[in-house]
């Protein structure tokens, strides 16, 4: 996720059992010019034990140039390329969820990118399509299957959706159906395990994939671990488990890239903390401008620690 799923992030999720994570999302034109904010994107801590980046782009040359600096120079494990993404700015230059459409480029695109690949395993995410008139993700699921993609990932809403609206999990259900040799993973309003569980019991999906659903909540990956195995569910975290969590995120952040830029970066993880929480307007206004991590300190050592997570805040949409 642009802007969340930095070094900093990727390492809490780990924390609390994530297997796999992707890199924040970078444009394939931007790794082939190397800027030194596209190459701190694509850094990793040296106890990520997988290195995975998502690329997006619109060009086969230059995929094939950033896959092969990806596998050659930063030796990654694997590349998500992003066809799912529907902010205006990307789908107005043509990429993200736009591409499919163009069905010739889009198979170059990810040949180019499997063949720069060599074993590296490159999997494929899709938008259902552009809108209800533009449906994508079914022939594009075949020509990703035919290309030698790993795997293929359905957030199931149109791109126009943006993110309103109940996923259309029977989306997944048919590219499930569809593309039958390489894994169908299911994406879209997975905001607990339960919903994990219904999700592949409905469609058939072979995995699920989350997004805005671990943000302020990284714990969930935890619960997906449990839920998967057949393990009884865990008690969500109190107040102070909350406050520890994120005070772990800003050390990790302030590890990563120091104290002033790790403050700006952690205050808008401060309402997904919060969600529901009474923590009151003043505290978590002072929060969402926070200035340095002793501050962070005296706002919350007034807050009460057993204050229990509000039920209801599981299901509000974040992100």
């Amino acid at each position: 996720m642009a802007g969340v799923t930095n070094v900093a992030f990727r390492r809490l999720c780990r924390r609390f059992g994530a297997g796999l994570y992707v890199s924040e999302m970078v444009s394939a034109r931007a790794l082939v010019e190397g800027g030194p904010r596209t190459m701190r994107m694509v850094g990793f801590a040296a106890d990520e034990p997988t290195r995975s980046v998502q690329l997006y782009g619109v060009d086969p040359a230059a995929m094939t140039i950033a896959v092969r600096r990806l596998v050659d120079e930063i030796g990654v494990d694997h590349i998500d390329l992003n066809f799912g993404c529907p902010a205006p700015k990307v789908t107005r230059r043509g990429g993200g969820a736009a591409l499919p459409v163009r069905r010739a480029l889009f198979r170059s695109i990810v040949a180019a990118a499997v063949g720069a690949a060599g074993t590296v395993p490159v999997t494929v995410k899709l938008r259902i399509g552009v809108d209800d008139a533009h449906v994508t993700a079914f022939e594009a699921g075949l020509i990703a299957e035919g290309e030698g993609a790993a795997a293929v990932a359905l957030h199931a809403r149109t791109a126009a959706q943006l993110y309103s609206g109940a996923a259309d999990w029977s989306a997944i259900a048919l590219l499930k159906e569809t593309v039958t040799t390489v894994p169908v993973l299911g994406n879209g309003d997975i905001w607990e395990a339960a919903d994990a569980l219904r999700m592949m019991a409905a469609t058939g999906c072979d995995g699920v994939v989350v997004g805005r659903g671990c943000l302020g909540r990284p714990w969930l990956f935890r619960d997906l671990a449990d839920a998967f195995a057949g393990r009884p569910p865990q008690s969500a975290p109190a107040l102070g488990e909350v406050v520890a969590i994120m005070r772990s995120h800003l050390w990790l952040l302030i590890d990563a890239m120091g104290e002033p830029l790790a403050v700006r970066d952690f205050r808008k993880h401060v309402g997904w903390y919060l969600t529901g929480f009474p923590v009151g307007g003043v505290v978590r206004r002072a929060l969402a401008s926070l200035s340095s991590a002793a501050e962070f300190e005296g706002l919350v050592s007034g807050l009460d620690g057993d204050v229990e997570f509000p039920p209801f805040a599981h299901r509000v949409a974040r992100g």
